[in-house]
């Protein structure tokens, strides 16, 4: 018995490390970059009228499915709805390489922090 409680507390050490590392670090340069390439900011900042990047934090805080949404969002052109009412296709996100998801993953993790 005493070994089998040893070997717990060795597993739930190394579970709570792990816990503690994060997945991935955002670099919020690469970012940047990405976001001017796209030209992102001609409709979305951190703080501005119009899809605000804090009010698409805000609202999809909490939402378990905040990342695939988001993802799907970027990547397919949906219709969007501008506060004056109009709508337009969502521009698709570019990356170079094409298609890199490790990058588009990575703006909207950085998104949902704002």
């Amino acid at each position: 018995m005493g070994c089998r409680s040893i070997k717990q507390k060795i597993l739930f050490f190394f579970a709570a490390l792990l816990y503690c590392i994060p997945v991935q670090a955002i670099d919020t340069d690469a970012i940047q970059a990405l976001i001017r390439r796209n030209n992102c900011n001609k409709c979305h900042a951190v703080e501005k009228d119009g899809a605000p990047y804090k009010v698409i934090a805000e609202r999809y805080r909490g939402d378990v499915q905040a990342e695939a949404k988001l993802i799907k969002h970027i990547t397919s052109g949906v219709v969007v709805v501008f506060p004056d009412g109009h709508e337009e296709e969502h521009k698709i996100v570019r990356t170079v390489p094409a298609n890199d998801e490790g990058q588009v993953k990575s703006l909207v993790q950085w998104l949902l922090t704002q």
